[in-house]
């Protein structure tokens, strides 16, 4: 108990991050969600306004290691036209650091959303149809759209797009680090990796396998580092390929891809792949990228 009492002195909610997504149904509430998980906030969606200063109090007593909160609150709680007033002017005395994030988009985009999707709007009923139920609740959020500190239109926005400017606004990491890359050597005969999103075939390259001093050693080992390496033609295309990724990577993470594999096949996976491999590994590592590698058929023979 004195624990816990000693703890909660030293809790300081100015350092406690809470956004707030809300806005009007349809306009991407889901989608901004999803993004603020992908940067490592601690994520709730349609938490009732009547549970939020509950949560708080658990926070500050059981989280304290949690300091970057993201709440999505919407019409499907029923008390929200009501409460969000007093709800968020109290989150805002209590010191923490509040932002609240309104979206929306145009009156046409949202009735097509909810047409293409066969959704049910929240405010829809037997006496309600869809484009009343957008108008309305356009109407009722008039006040709330004035309280929020960042109003995203996302009339002309694809859900890639979406994320991007998320990610862009709240993410404390460099974009490169978004991405977790595993690559992959291995020999086509014994069949590409399924997992692989890009594959890229070095047969074509001098093969050290003819040269009966290296056949029993891998791309691991120097001297078959340094003889794949010899010559002009591996470290032409050793340039080529990763001028390739590094160019194109940033368009991956754009679209909100989170894994990419890539892998690179020679004959029997054992000497030219790992060597292409490892070199791959070392340059997207200086650029600051997360790499695994996974050397698949280095041991098949």
């Amino acid at each position: 108990m004195a624990d816990s009492k000693k703890e909660a002195s030293r809790f300081n909610p100015r350092n406690i991050k809470i956004v707030i997504i809300t806005g009007l149904s349809g306009s991407g509430k889901s989608t901004v969600i999803k993004a603020f998980e992908d940067i490592s906030y601690f994520c709730i969606d349609n938490l009732p306004l009547p549970l939020l200063t509950g949560f708080l109090e658990l926070h500050k007593k059981e989280m304290q290691d949690v300091d970057k909160i993201a709440l999505g609150v919407d019409i499907r709680e029923r008390s929200f036209f009501k409460e969000y007033p007093e709800v968020f002017r109290f989150i805002t005395k209590q010191g923490y650091d509040l932002e609240i994030i309104f979206l929306e988009a145009t009156v046409e985009t949202l009735h097509r959303r909810y047409s293409q999707t066969r959704r049910k709007h929240p405010l829809a009923s037997k006496d309600i149809n869809l484009l009343q139920a957008i108008n309305l609740e356009r109407e009722e959020l008039r006040g709330l759209k004035k309280m929020a500190t960042k109003v995203i239109d996302t009339t002309e926005k694809s859900v890639h797009q979406l994320k991007a400017l998320i990610t862009a606004y709240y993410s404390s990491v460099e974009p490169s680090s978004l991405l977790s890359i595993e690559l992959i050597s291995f020999g086509f005969k014994y069949g590409v990796p399924f997992e692989a999103d890009i594959v890229m075939d070095v047969r074509f390259l001098p093969n050290p396998y003819f040269v009966e001093e290296l056949r029993g050693l891998t791309g691991l080992d120097k001297k078959i580092k340094e003889w794949v390496l010899r010559w002009d033609l591996s470290r032409e295309f050793l340039d080529d390929f990763l001028n390739f990724i590094l160019k194109y990577l940033p368009r991956y993470i754009e679209e909100g891809k989170r894994y990419l594999n890539i892998a690179v096949g020679c004959t029997g996976g054992r000497h030219r792949s790992v060597v292409f491999i490892e070199e791959i590994k070392k340059a997207l590592e200086h650029h600051g990228y997360k790499v695994v590698t996974y050397h698949r058929d280095i041991d098949a023979d």
